[in-house]
């Protein structure tokens, strides 16, 4: 996304064509997303037969997930892992300071224990996809934070079980099943993962892999796209039964969209980042990865329509919410405990 430069490939005129092609798909990439939404959104209300879809998303975000980690060398990984106060201060916003924020929601949540799982599955999870585009076109260092996006997968999986626990009653952490966590580690996390090391291995001896890698390269705007497509088809058609219970949720959320970047700004700010890190640890502490965690929550028993609709609308909300993001978070300067750039 964004970042990794295309290496030269073997056939005359293919570099410079493949290059323009991703740099546009990379422009044009919010459009995309919102084209993909609203593709999905008119699709499903003229046939509820849509929610057909579901079984696609897990696959669909593997990929995703996969040609996402490509994007990230090994190297980088390894960099990511040594800019302690960078590493620290994302940590710090994503996994005290949020869920901090959402024990301060907690009054307010529906007492409906579908409900209350679905908004704690959403709000305590950072995004580690498209979270890296709207940082980067809002004037973030989104290099550290792309790099850092296995970190913060691995972290909210293993931390989400024991957040849940935290926050739940008995009877809501009842509904909670451990299996999907595992499942997600494995198929979300490990192998996706282990898949995008292997292939830069492969593209590390020779031209065949690095052919392949560069034109999986181009594969991340349209595999976002296509799990947003599929997310919105498939759970649309059940949110006409659910319309109520989001109408009590958008006011949470919209609370989370405007305190979650200005808190993480204060995170950056107490670490003294660069400006420009400062402003990704903003984007990240704002930025929710309900593409993710919403196969967790149809795995609840029970879970449709009330989980879908909950978690859906969050997007919603979020993606018009990243649009004021692009246009103001870039306003925010160094501060006299921020480090100058």
């Amino acid at each position: 996304m964004c970042f990794i430069a295309l290496h030269t490939i073997a056939f005359p005129g293919f570099t410079v064509s493949l290059a323009k092609y991703r740099e546009r798909l990379e422009s044009w990439q919010i459009f995309v997303y919102f084209a993909a939404v609203i593709v999905a959104l008119c699709l499903a209300w003229q046939l509820p037969g849509t929610v057909a879809l579901a079984p696609a998303i897990d696959p669909l975000l593997a990929f995703m997930l996969f040609v996402t980690f490509l994007q990230v060398p090994l190297t980088e990984l390894r960099e990511a892992l040594s800019n302690v106060r960078f590493l620290g201060a994302l940590l710090t916003a994503n996994f005290i300071a949020v869920p901090l924020l959402v024990v301060v929601l907690l009054p307010w949540l529906p007492a409906d224990p579908l409900l209350r799982i679905g908004v704690l599955l959403v709000l305590l999870t950072p995004c580690i996809d498209y979270v890296v585009t709207f940082a980067h076109l809002g004037r973030a260092d989104a290099r550290p934070l792309l790099a850092s996006t296995p970190v913060l997968l691995i972290g909210q999986m293993l931390l989400l079980p024991i957040f849940l626990g935290w926050l739940l009653d008995h009877t809501a952490a009842d509904l909670v099943k451990w299996e999907p966590f595992m499942h997600a580690f494995i198929w979300l996390i490990a192998v996706p993962l282990v898949l995008a090391a292997a292939c830069q291995a492969w593209a590390s001896r020779g031209r065949p892999g690095q052919d392949i890698v560069n034109m999986l390269g181009l594969l991340p705007v349209p595999a976002t796209a296509a799990v947003l497509f599929v997310v919105v088809a498939a759970t649309t058609p059940q949110l006409g039964h659910a319309l109520g219970v989001v109408r009590t949720v958008v006011p949470i959320y919209v609370v989370f969209a405007i305190t979650g970047p200005l808190l993480g700004w204060y995170v950056a700010r107490a670490w003294r980042l660069p400006t420009a890190q400062g402003r990704a640890v903003a984007f990240s502490a704002a930025t929710r990865n309900s593409l993710v965690v919403l196969p967790l929550g149809m795995a609840i028993p029970g879970a449709v329509p009330l989980i879908p609709a909950v978690i859906v609308a969050q997007t919603l909300v979020e993606l018009i919410s990243e649009l004021v993001y692009v246009k103001l978070l870039p306003r925010m300067g160094a501060g006299p405990k921020l480090a100058r750039e």
